[in-house]
């Protein structure tokens, strides 16, 4: 990715579904004036999710996701449209490409899905050249913006764009800031971003640019220092900092150098808030104290990094948790966008913070455990818990924090527990 560039976690998703030739490929090109997708005649040429990062005025920046027909055959086709359905979990927006000639019950029921999941969408009633003079009231009964189009002609693109942005305005929420709702103009946060093995060479991680970013955008003051000179960036103040926010993998040290009245949270905690539901994640976390000998742990990982020496995911939070419980727990690690479908013999999920990831794939991520009675929680709140800080951390947000404690007074925060 390059430095100028918007991240892919940070843009819209929008994801085509439908058919073998109903003309997903060639609407996806002819929308961005690009080569995005190989085209041919020949059915299920688009055999995996392809993604295309862009710019889509007046929308933005935005990822274009070509999907393989929901009507592949046999049983690596099955995989395929597994695959697809999967993409429509957590896409922020779905447009439903068919023809005058193919729609069916497929169709109908990826519309059905959309429709439970709240998902904005558009029925693209593609190929139009080959079948005109159509009943726009018939389908309309669909429920959805019905937009006629023939990638082929380059008809209907302008309504299309329109429709899509229309949606995107009303029916999208914007994206939550990670930290520039807990300060404003004139005021002070100390960031503390420990340089160790895991830090990429001559660049800062992503929350952590994006942390700085939102405090110039709020008109607020950051401080950037490593854990061991917090104490002294703080006396260095005329007054206290509205708030210290720090790598979770030293929040002990750091928690240990900032007085109580000054809020302290991480940013893991913050990308719970920003990317997920902290209320429902702080609740997860309180089933950390409940793990006992043969639990079985999943820690997702949404990206594909390369695994360092003492590995966040793979080590550091495996040997805290083994240290904390003294339990034999099984640990399994599920990375990038693959996600196990069965979450029940699972214990609990801990999931990293998503950053590469957008909101709505985080949200598909839960709403899939709590569908099945499993709690999930984040590496950030995880870590803090088992630092003994987590009440502190979770005090910025005190709805969350009075779902900690509630369910570790249940003794049983999610059904499965």
């Amino acid at each position: 990715m390059s430095l100028l560039n918007t991240p892919k976690g940070l843009r819209l998703h929008i994801g085509l579904f439908g058919k073998r030739n109903a003309g997903k490929s060639s609407l996806i090109n002819a929308l961005t004036n690009q080569t995005i997708s190989i085209v041919s005649n020949v059915p299920g040429t688009t055999t995996d999710p392809v993604e295309k990062a862009c710019e889509f005025l007046p929308l933005g920046p935005v990822v274009f996701i070509d999907t393989a027909g929901v009507d592949d055959e046999g049983d690596l086709g099955l995989a395929r449209v597994k695959r697809s359905l999967s993409v429509l979990e957590w896409v922020d927006m779905a447009l439903i490409v068919t023809t005058p000639a193919t729609f069916d019950e497929e169709e109908k029921r990826i519309i059905e899905r959309t429709r439970a999941l709240g998902t904005p969408a558009v029925l693209v009633v593609n190929r139009t050249d080959e079948t005109p003079d159509l009943d726009r009231a018939a389908w309309e009964k669909t429920g959805l913006p019905v937009v006629f189009t023939s990638a082929r002609e380059r008809t209907g693109l302008e309504e299309l764009r329109a429709v899509m942005v229309r949606l995107a305005q009303d029916r999208i929420a914007p994206d939550r800031p990670l930290v520039g709702d807990l300060a404003g103009p004139g005021d002070t946060v100390i960031l503390v971003t420990p340089i160790d093995t895991g830090a990429p060479k001559g660049r800062l991680i992503l929350p952590q640019v994006q942390a700085i970013r939102e405090l110039l955008d709020a008109h607020a003051k950051c401080f950037v220092v490593q854990e061991d000179r917090v104490a002294e960036a703080i006396a260095d103040l005329k007054h206290p900092p509205k708030l210290v926010m720090a790598d979770s993998q030293v929040i002990k040290t750091v928690n240990a150098q900032t007085p109580e009245g000054i809020p302290l949270t991480t940013f893991s905690t913050q990308m719970a808030y920003s990317k997920s539901d902290i209320v429902e994640m702080a609740r997860g976390a309180a089933t950390l104290s409940l793990l006992k000998n043969g639990d079985r742990v999943l820690i997702g990982e949404t990206c594909s990094h390369h695994p360092q020496k003492d590995d966040i995911g793979r080590v550091k939070i495996p040997r805290w948790l083994r240290e904390r419980t003294g339990a034999d727990l099984k640990i399994d690690v599920a990375v990038g966008k693959d996600f196990p479908d069965d979450l029940t013999p699972y214990r609990i999920v801990i999931q990293c913070g998503g950053c590469v990831v957008t909101r709505q794939h985080m949200l598909a991520r839960l709403r899939q455990a709590h569908e099945q009675g499993v709690p999930m929680t984040n590496y950030g709140l995880t870590i803090s818990y088992l630092q003994g800080v987590l009440e502190r951390i979770l005090s910025c947000h005190p709805e969350a924090l009075q779902a900690y404690r509630n369910a570790l007074q249940e003794g049983t925060p999610c059904e499965n527990s």
